[in-house]
């Protein structure tokens, strides 16, 4: 399948690369529709994998690149269900979401996020699973989750040390503070700084670039330099799910859904 539109993002391929639009008002946020949409931009990759030399993700999203999981979904899903229930469902939901971001992960092909607006919890994460983050310098990075009473859960804290070490992981998780472009590109989240609203154009001549080079070296360099930290990443889902249980975070997620302000979800 070499194009695709859905209800939360499409793609298309073109002369050797995939490009995947993030397009789901209002802000990307990553639920159950969106999932389902990624599983199935992952499942194209054996097809394409031969014929392709980079994917590009992007959003269509005017001021945001993904806000990240969709916290609305999540409290109304949780809230529909027995408690003893609450922890099956989410861990189902964060193997499938874990699944799709590791094939991103691992894709024999190059992978890098164009960035522009807000890049939060989910977002970012999907964004550490790209081989180089491209970000204009408008772009904020944040890991809000601790605010609500969990940790990210899409991978994000196993990415981010492998990345760039527990110095940088601390000071995102325990503040929740968002830091700058210029910022993300200091410690080495970002690879290259584009001017607002290039980072698209910038990520597509990075992707032209990288063509040029021999696909199995790539493949072997990639995964020489990039391995996926599986045992933490399980950890990772079971201490999410263990702090899933607490009436404190439905509590939080509570107040977040009854917040009427258009942007809640930044600290």
């Amino acid at each position: 399948m070499k194009s695709f539109t859905g209800k939360t993002l499409r793609w298309e391929w073109h002369e050797g690369c995939i490009e995947l639009t993030l397009d789901h008002a209002p802000a990307n946020e990553i639920g159950t529709a969106m999932l389902a949409e990624l599983e199935k931009f992952v499942a194209a990759f054996d097809s394409l994998a031969s014929e392709t030399t980079a994917c590009i993700i992007s959003s269509a999203r005017k001021s945001v690149f993904s806000a990240g999981g969709d916290l609305r979904e999540l409290y109304r899903q949780a809230a529909s269900v027995p408690e003893k229930d609450r922890p099956k469902g989410i861990r189902s939901f964060l193997e499938h979401i874990h699944a799709v971001i590791n094939a991103i992960d691992s894709a024999p092909f190059v992978t890098i996020a164009a960035v522009h607006g807000a890049c939060l919890g989910g977002g970012l994460e999907l964004a550490l699973a790209c081989d180089i983050i491209i970000a204009d310098k408008m772009a904020r990075f944040a890991f809000p989750e601790l605010r609500l009473g969990f940790i990210p859960g899409f991978g994000g804290i196993p990415r981010l040390k492998r990345d760039l070490g527990n110095a940088v992981v601390r000071d995102l998780l325990f503040t929740g503070r968002t830091i700058n472009a210029t910022r993300a590109h200091t410690v080495g989240l970002v690879a290259q700084l584009a001017g607002e609203g290039e980072a698209l154009a910038i990520a597509r001549s990075t992707a032209a670039q990288a063509a040029k080079y021999d696909p199995v070296a790539r493949a072997a360099a990639k995964e020489f330099m990039k391995p996926i930290p599986h045992e933490e990443l399980r950890c990772e889902i079971e201490i999410f799910c263990e702090l899933f249980t607490r009436p404190e975070v439905m509590a939080a997620l509570k107040k977040f859904v009854e917040d009427s302000g258009p942007m809640p979800y930044l600290p």
